[in-house]
């Protein structure tokens, strides 16, 4: 049996952030993709609304099995048919020839793509001891924000090459090339993820949900996921809209804005990452780093409404890529939170459900958007809500969940 070492762990976690890469570019490919789908299908704002609507419903609820299903499988055979599905999907998209055929791809992808979450979060609790976990995470998050900041310089060529279907198939080839790395790096290993902290008090009946669901630390982590996440889904799905309607861009021209938000998101998760690591090393309680992140995060958002009284493009720009990087700021807090508070056993079906009442929160906005844009109120309601949402989930996890202490920890500092 072959030994894990930290060089051998982070490689196996890099592989795995980069099959995320793939994974991730799916969603807003789609939005850069949306002149040349709206072509040919002849969709419009609401249409295009109602596909993200359903991308995202699909992956919400396969979050209630994936969650429960990593658990079970652990890290290596969830890789495998997490990596094969999402690949799987993605290259349907391939030979959708009508506009149904793209929505059946869209759920399918919604639905696998699920596995990646609480795979990467059980990876990290599995790989990492607890004071490194928030490097891990900022690491994954910047690898995924590095990946996607190519995409809207290379999706145009490739678009221009191989049609918009072909840029999608791509994603899925990668994915399936990424996951024989992995394999390679991982035969002979036996992975100790299923480890129980008996010291954490969620107890557990046999049932996925039952005992988690009466916890109120879940509820104080999924609710602030639904209020954060529905911010993100927005700015993912929306931005490369709003720099059209706003600033006349082409598809060619959106390279360099979105690669500023997508800069932004990974370099975030980076230092947020790090400073979380450092904090913690120096004596900082798990509480207290993880809500003054949080806040931290938030303040950076809240400014957000002001894009619109703007007219210079690049400080726009520059903004957006500031939200991005508060937004996993925010987000890789409530990960370590998690492992903080979740024993290792269970860290997937708390993430899951995490991630499903942040579909749900993205869902809707995604209704909401195409509704709001298409009854000519434009961007402002909008940036309002997102301005103070990551306020709201900090306010509500707070309440909920006054002290984040590990087993044996310290509690507030």
């Amino acid at each position: 049996m072959k030994t894990i070492n930290t060089r051998l762990s982070w490689t196996l976690f890099i592989l795995l952030a980069v099959a995320g890469v793939f994974n991730a570019m799916d969603r807003p490919i789609i939005a850069i993709l949306k002149p040349d789908m709206s072509a040919d299908f002849g969709w419009t704002d609401a249409d295009f609304g109602q596909l993200a609507f359903i991308t995202q419903m699909a992956a919400a609820f396969a979050f209630l099995f994936t969650g429960w299903l990593v658990d079970k499988l652990g890290v290596w055979r969830s890789m495998i048919v997490g990596v094969s599905t999402w690949s799987l999907a993605a290259m349907a998209h391939g030979w959708a020839a009508s506009a149904w055929h793209v929505v059946a791809a869209r759920i399918g992808l919604g639905a696998t793509e699920a596995v990646q979450t609480p795979l990467t979060i059980k990876t990290a609790a599995t790989l990492f001891p607890p004071d490194k976990r928030s490097l891990a995470f900022g690491v994954g998050t910047a690898i995924a924000g590095l990946g996607t900041l190519s995409l809207p310089f290379f999706i145009p060529v490739l678009a221009a090459m191989f049609g918009w279907r072909g840029a999608l198939i791509f994603g899925g080839v990668a994915g399936f090339v990424t996951l024989a790395l992995w394999l390679w790096f991982a035969r002979g290993i036996t992975f100790n993820d299923g480890a129980e902290d008996e010291s954490r008090d969620f107890s557990d009946d046999g049932a996925p949900y039952g005992p988690i669901l009466a916890d109120r630390r879940t509820w104080a982590i999924v609710i602030a996921k639904a209020l954060s996440d529905a911010t993100w889904w927005l700015i993912n799905f929306w931005l490369p809209d709003f720099y059209r309607k706003t600033y006349g861009l082409t598809t060619e021209e959106l390279a360099v804005p979105l690669a500023i938000a997508f800069l932004g998101s990974g370099s975030g998760a980076l230092l947020a990452g790090w400073i979380s690591t450092r904090l913690l090393e120096k004596g900082w309680s798990p509480n207290r780093v993880r809500k003054t992140v949080m806040l931290v995060s938030a303040l950076i958002v809240l400014p957000l409404p002001l894009v619109l009284q703007l007219d210079s493009f690049w400080p726009v720009a520059v903004m957006m890529g500031l939200v991005m990087a508060g937004h996993q700021g925010f987000s890789l807090s409530i990960f370590s939170t998690i492992t903080d508070v979740v024993p290792r056993s269970k860290v997937g079906r708390v993430t899951s459900f995490g991630a499903f009442m942040g579909n749900m929160g993205g869902a809707l906005i995604q209704l909401v958007t195409g509704a709001v844009l298409t009854a000519g109120l434009g961007f402002t309601p909008l940036f309002l809500f997102a301005a103070v949402s990551y306020l709201l989930a900090l306010g509500w996890l707070h309440l909920l969940l006054p002290q984040i202490r590990r087993p044996n920890g310290p509690a507030l500092a």
